[in-house]
Parts: C-alpha cells; sequence; structure tokens
C-alpha cells in the first residue's frame, strides 16, 4: 500500500494557502491576501512543506522565489483550486435569480467605471444575489494572464497585450490627449514635435501591459520622454495639471478628467488605432452555464457603453462624446 497521505486525512485549507503563497511568493503578502496572521501561513508553510519534502519557497538574497517543484505545482494548484470552488459553488438547478455566486473580474480602472458599473447595475436587477469583485490588473496579471484566469473569471482589457484565450468584444472608444489648462503652449491639437520636445505621463508601460496609442507613438518614430508611469487612467489628472506633460487617455473618460480640473483634452497629430475591448477568460469557464450568463451580461453592457446611453462623468456635467 502506498505511503501517501489519502485526500480524505488532508486539509483542504492548505490548497488556499499553497496558491497564494505560489501567487504571492511571499508569507507576508500571502497572509494579507488571506487575512491571516503570518504566524499563521507560516504554520501553514511549514506543513506543506512537510508534506512536498520540498522548501517550496527558497530565500534569494532578500527575496523569495519559487523552487523547481514549486513552478512544477503552480501549474495545477490555481486550476484544483478553482474546480473545487466550483464544486462547492454547483447548484442542481441554477437560476440567476437564486444566484449567490460571487464573480471575479481583472481590469484597469478605465474598464470598471466604464462597462463594470453597468453591468453591476444589471446584476442588481436581475440577480441580487450575485456579487462582482473588480480587481485591479497590474504588469505582472496581464503577463501571466492564462494562469491568472484559471482561479479568476475574466480580464477587461484592448485587444493587443493578450491572446490565445477565449474572448467577446464588449465596446470601442478613441484616444485624446490630455494637457494642462495653464500649457498655453498647445493649441487645439498637438504637433508632432510636441510630442518629442514635451514630457509624458504614460499607463502601462511594460512588455505587455501597454497602450496602444502609446505603443503607436513609438512606431512612428518619437521615443516619448517620459518622467511618470500611473497605472491607472482616472488618476492621470493629477499627473498632469500645472505640468508641461502631457498623455493620452480614453474619449469616454475624458469628460471625468476635465471635470477633475486643470486639465482639457486636444487632438493628436495622427489618427490613434481605435480601441476594442473585450472581455477575456480561461477556456476552462466555457461550459459554465454560471460564467455564460456573466459574459452575455457583459455583452449586453458594452453595447449599452457603445450606444452612449452610459456617461462616465459626474451627474450634472454635460453629457460624455463617444468621439465615433
Amino acid at each position: 500500500m502506498s505511503d501517501r497521505p489519502l485526500v480524505s486525512r488532508l486539509d483542504l485549507n492548505l490548497l488556499v494557502a499553497l496558491d497564494a503563497l505560489l501567487t504571492e511568493r511571499s508569507v507576508t503578502r500571502a497572509a494579507e491576501r488571506l487575512r491571516l496572521s503570518q504566524p499563521a501561513l507560516s504554520a501553514s508553510l511549514a506543513r506543506l512543506r512537510l508534506h512536498f519534502n520540498d522548501p517550496i519557497l527558497a530565500r534569494r538574497g532578500n527575496t523569495y522565489e519559487l523552487t523547481p517543484f514549486a513552478l512544477q505545482l503552480a501549474e495545477h494548484t490555481a486550476a484544483a483550486l478553482e474546480a473545487a470552488r466550483r464544486v462547492f459553488e454547483s447548484q442542481a438547478t441554477w437560476s440567476p435569480e437564486e444566484s449567490t455566486r460571487e464573480f471575479s473580474i481583472y481590469g484597469s480602472d478605465y474598464g470598471f467605471v466604464s462597462v463594470g458599473s453597468v453591468v453591476s447595475r444589471l446584476a442588481a436587477e436581475r440577480a441580487p444575489g450575485v456579487r462582482f469583485r473588480f480587481m485591479l490588473h497590474n504588469p505582472a496579471i496581464v503577463d501571466d494572464a492564462a494562469a491568472r484566469l484559471r482561479s479568476a473569471d475574466g480580464l477587461i482589457i484592448p485587444h493587443g497585450p493578450v491572446s490565445d484565450l477565449p474572448y467577446v468584444d464588449l465596446w470601442h472608444d478613441e484616444w485624446v490627449a490630455l494637457v494642462a489648462e495653464s500649457n498655453h503652449a498647445v493649441g487645439s491639437t498637438l504637433t508632432m514635435e510636441q510630442l518629442a520636445e514635451f514630457p509624458w505621463a504614460m499607463t502601462y508601460q511594460s512588455r505587455s501591459a501597454f497602450t496602444s496609442a502609446g505603443r503607436q507613438v513609438q512606431q512612428l518614430g518619437i521615443e516619448p520622454r517620459i518622467e511618470v508611469v500611473v497605472e491607472s487612467f482616472l488618476s492621470m489628472t493629477h499627473f498632469i495639471a500645472g505640468t508641461p506633460r502631457i498623455a493620452i487617455i480614453q474619449a469616454a473618460i475624458a469628460p471625468l478628467a476635465v471635470r477633475a480640473g486643470g486639465v482639457r483634452t486636444v487632438g493628436l497629430p495622427f489618427r490613434p488605432t481605435p480601441l476594442t475591448n473585450a472581455l477575456w477568460w480561461h477556456p476552462v469557464h466555457g461550459r459554465d452555464p454560471e460564467h455564460a450568463w456573466m459574459r452575455d451580461l457583459f455583452v449586453e453592457a458594452g453595447r449599452i457603453v457603445d450606444a452612449g446611453a452610459y456617461v462616465a462623468e459626474a451627474p450634472d456635467a454635460p453629457a460624455a462624446s463617444a468621439h465615433r
């Protein structure tokens, strides 16, 4: 008889701890993620090390790295945790009106204030027990989208950074430039020379997390002089007002930026490629009827945003133009 422990004898809570440790690669961050004390998670790590006869996390200077064996585990742990979650969330007869499922969605603040807010309102009307958890993505998540989406329900992001995953297109948008109201050197439209001369505030500047308009500027032979990188579109106003910097943001949220004060929108000296925003997910979710319902909800919300029925601004501000 094998001396490996039976699954029935294992504490399956260790699977949750293992997933957090493999994802965060830090006992401290994993404990914060699980809302546990650091000693409690250290005890779980000790049990995992004993079970697998492997350190799982190995110290390298001031940081920790996953051992080769832990890297192998990472390929299966998130999928196993998601499968376990689905088992216990499954209902013999599922209906949106009675569901209490929580859907977890990665995205940017731009995606959340546009299509995400519409999805949440539609869900509240039709499935009051359903919850959405909207989580800000970052370059590391986008780089590892296929693995991250095993344990999350979706990622809202335009075409470009992600590929080779199922998706559905949601809504379209355009790009506009943002400058300070005090920047009188810029007229109603930037020039190519000004793109090269003025400093920039950029959003998401990495190998896989980038904006198509920012990439297009580089393809035109201009290397932006970047002073600051901000992983937020809605915060950009505060990095432009009162400075000579320029930035590029989506037209649908431009009224929010102007409403915050100290900035104005101007045209670009080239025609930026329009945005096609999409919802991406892992194939493991493909046949899940609850997930399919959620995807349909996003498609409906995308049509609402595309039709201009959604306004991303303060209540008494003029209606936002989609610039399409």
